[in-house]
């Protein structure tokens, strides 16, 4: 056996992240963080790298090569489905054992270990059990699918953060976003961020700033296994959701029958009365009809129900899939309002303006892109907070009302 140069892992400090890099003797000098959020789970340095000192190697560099191995995919303990559609997760490492979740396509798991016959022990989120191990990519196989699987998040830790229009801090500020709002990340350039602000009513397109990494904590997400249920709760949720959303029209539609007949009745009385007493019939819009605090109450107690429903572009289904302006669309549609389909066309007469001040629950509040031009809308739902159709990546939420700078705010319901 050949003698060797001693070897041993060195820790350095950069960019306030601690760091680990294989000496040039072992390896190229590459870097990864040592702590990564992945999936949900913290890997520290144990789970992904071997820690040793050794003044000794095997002739065929083994250790070396289980160092550089380790040391190089933090997602040596992950791995990501590459089911078609899904795998079942057993209770027990056999094809005959209980289903107690399923790990969808492109979801990941934490390895718990490693068993005979091919199986692994996982857990993904909840669940916990055995997939085979061929349903899965891990390592470098796993990372090749954080791209198009996993999602980076950036999540304010500044008290306010300007968002600018180009990298640089001479560069236009495009708003101003607050503390614990989290964002999607487009691309992460190193000291900048590109986050998406929201998705353009009228392109489709992602409308994006740049904001210093130095005030953000940056998190990459895949999603869970489900359990079964898990699986049963969100069909309950999506069947709520559905029969809520037909119950609304029904009660509409009888509502708006029972105005016809009550106009139907008025005039005929009117031809039938030998004299007028001039008193005005009862509109039948819903304009004027006093505070209404009641009707606001259902109107975000009903838009509040579609939360975790799609981001669909053009959409106008509150449980298919809406647009930011479809969404608040359907919403006041369901309840006989009648406003405009796009949220420049919205911003410009629905309703009445009213200052942020004045915000009441129900009220549709307007944002604009670089240009000034409004380009998504939401709707007030009280206590600091809105729901929208949000993008394609979170599709209908809550958020901060000044999770961007309010353009102005409109009340349907006076």
């Amino acid at each position: 056996m050949r003698r060797a140069k001693a070897m041993k892992t060195v820790l350095f400090i950069a960019s306030a992240a601690l760091y680990i890099a294989i000496p040039a003797t072992a390896a190229k000098a590459d870097t990864i963080p040592t702590e990564q959020g992945v999936a949900g789970f913290a890997y520290l340095l144990d789970n992904y790298y071997l820690s040793c000192e050794a003044d000794t190697v095997t002739a065929d560099k083994t250790l070396i090569n289980i160092l550089k191995t380790e040391i190089i995919s933090p997602y040596a303990n992950l791995g990501v489905s590459v089911a078609d559609n899904y795998v079942n997760v057993r209770s027990k490492p056999s094809i005959d054992s209980e289903v107690v979740g399923k790990l969808y396509r492109g979801c990941a798991a934490d390895i718990l270990e490693y068993l005979d016959g091919d199986w692994v022990k996982i857990q993904s989120g909840d669940v916990k059990g055995y997939i085979a191990s061929n349903f899965l990519a891990i390592g470098h196989d796993a990372e090749a699918m954080v791209d198009e699987y996993a999602t980076q998040f950036a999540t304010v830790n500044t008290q306010t953060l300007r968002v600018r229009k180009e990298m640089s801090v001479d560069s236009q500020i495009l708003t101003l976003i607050p503390k614990g709002e989290t964002y999607p990340v487009k691309k992460d350039y190193g000291e900048w961020v590109e986050i998406v602000l929201g998705t353009d009513d009228e392109t489709g397109g992602d409308f994006t700033g740049f904001i210093s990494k130095e005030y953000v904590e940056m998190t990459v997400e895949f999603k869970f296994a489900i359990s079964v249920e898990e699986e049963q709760r969100i069909l309950r949720e999506q069947q709520e959701a559905e029969r809520a959303e037909a119950e609304r029209k029904a009660k509409l539609a009888q509502e708006e029958a029972e105005r016809k007949e009550a106009a139907r009745k008025a005039e005929e009385d009117k031809k039938n009365s030998s004299s007028s007493n001039n008193t005005p019939s009862k509109s039948e819009s819903h304009e004027n009809t006093g505070s209404n605090s009641g009707l606001r109450g259902e109107i975000i107690e009903y838009a509040q129900k579609f939360v975790g429903n799609r981001y669909v572009w053009g959409g106008e289904s509150l449980t298919k899939g809406a647009d930011c302006s479809g969404f608040v669309q359907a919403v006041y549609a369901d309840f006989g309002y009648s406003i405009p389909r796009v949220s420049r066309d919205q911003a410009s007469s629905a309703g009445r303006r009213v200052g942020e001040s004045e915000m009441l629950p129900g009220d549709l509040v307007f944002y604009t892109n670089s240009s000034g031009n409004v380009n998504h809308v939401a709707m007030y739902i009280g206590n600091g907070m809105i729901v929208h159709a949000a993008n394609s990546r979170q599709g209908i939420i809550r958020s901060n009302v000044k999770y961007r700078d309010i353009y102005c705010v409109r009340r349907i319901v006076n």
